[in-house]
């Protein structure tokens, strides 16, 4: 946020919310963690349209969402499937980063603090895209902040 360097560190992203995110349940962060990717999943849905993938995985997580229903194999799989979307842009853009965002929300229904590397991931979209790192981290903060209250 306020004297945030112009450059951009995964560590130092990674390090800023650790502390956030571990206050806040699993449901919470996975509800932060869909909201952050689904933010930047136009920069892959724009590039490949025809790649359902990553969106597939934010759908799969709101689905255990909704239900409560984990089964492990669904998980892993829709995580993975966006995590593979990514490895096939074949070069770090905005898309790859977007699609790795959405595979780490999935992954947030096995281990919660998978919901850093979304937010981490879509900041690095931003990034690539161009766009204003600072703004999207203090509305990430903010979001995290006012879900954590309900």
């Amino acid at each position: 946020m306020r004297g945030m360097k112009s450059s951009f560190s995964l560590a130092e992203q990674k390090e800023y919310f650790i502390d956030i995110v571990s206050k806040a349940d699993q449901k919470t962060l996975a509800v932060w963690a869909v909201d952050c990717a689904e933010r930047v999943l136009p920069y892959f849905e724009d590039s490949f349209p025809n790649d359902k993938r990553p969106k597939q995985a934010l759908e799969t997580l709101q689905t255990w969402l909704d239900t409560g229903v984990f089964k492990m194999s669904v998980i892993r799989g829709a995580s993975l499937a966006s995590h593979a979307a990514a490895r096939d842009v074949n070069k770090d853009s905005s898309a790859r980063s977007a699609a790795r965002a959405a595979g780490q929300a999935a992954a947030t229904a096995h281990v919660p603090t998978h919901a850093i590397g979304s937010a981490i991931y879509a900041l690095q979209a931003i990034h690539r895209a161009g766009g204003d790192v600072a703004k999207e981290r203090e509305w990430q903060h903010k979001h995290l902040l006012d879900l954590a209250k309900k």
